[in-house]
């Protein structure tokens, strides 16, 4: 069965259209420059919203966000926005779609975002969860049978920016996007009923956090992506240097 479905090289879980892009877009971006196949999972199709006319809305602009970022696959759950909770039911869902894909890495949402959408903090427990469910055997029936997959790593990215210190995690490593900075704020930019003019603040604050993670790490913008885990590397010259 699984082959009805691409295998992905990486996939990036949000719980509304435009998280990855705010979250991990240029990382995105630069994995599918860089030749991986990625895919996007948004547990919800973020409606309602004030400022959409409607799901169908929301979806167009997610799809022409993908397009910016060179991404082939996007998948939209059916889970509700405003009620997403880390439920079974929730867990299944996106364990299935890791299940269809069989990535190697997994990107979520990190941490809450206080005084902000609560769904954050329980797509982050939903995430972490469906990892773990992705590879379980003997429950095949909670997965219309498609076969198990252990999912080797994972990394958190953030949604905060109202806060001078850094996603907390046991291994934090910044990406460099000087190369597709462009694509990222281009695929934030597709989400026009999301970002009217009284919102457009929020672009000069994406690329002004870019850049200062960037710097931090002698590169021109980056992103921060923290490991649950603690990173480790086989090999060191080619870590710091990236060395084939």
């Amino acid at each position: 069965m699984t082959s009805n479905f691409p295998q992905l090289d990486v996939i990036a879980v949000g719980a509304h259209p435009d998280d990855v892009e705010i979250g991990c877009g240029g990382t995105v971006a630069r994995l599918v420059e860089q030749g991986y196949q990625v895919g996007i999972v948004d547990l919800t199709d973020g409606e309602p919203t004030p400022g959409s006319s409607g799901p169908a809305e929301r979806l167009a602009e997610a799809q022409a966000a993908a397009a910016a970022l060179g991404v082939k696959v996007r998948v939209t759950l059916d889970l509700p926005n405003r009620k997403l909770f880390d439920s079974h039911e929730s867990r299944v869902k996106l364990a299935t779609e890791f299940r269809k894909y069989r990535p190697r890495l997994v990107l979520g949402l990190g941490e809450k975002t206080p005084l902000a959408s609560p769904d954050h903090w329980q797509a982050m427990q939903i995430t972490d969860a469906a990892v773990f469910y992705s590879r379980l055997t003997k429950w095949d029936e909670e997965f219309s049978f498609i076969p198990p997959h252990l999912i080797s790593a994972q990394l958190y990215y953030t949604l905060e920016s109202h806060r001078a210190g850094p996603l907390e995690g046991a291994g934090p490593v910044i990406v460099d996007i000087s190369s597709t900075l462009t694509a990222k704020l281009a695929a934030v930019r597709c989400y026009a009923s999301q970002f009217p003019p009284e919102k457009q603040y929020i672009f000069p604050r994406i690329e002004a956090i870019a850049r200062q993670l960037g710097h931090a790490a002698g590169f021109a913008a980056g992103e921060l992506l923290v490991s649950p885990r603690t990173l480790g590397t086989t090999d060191l010259m080619g870590t710091l240097f990236g060395e084939l």
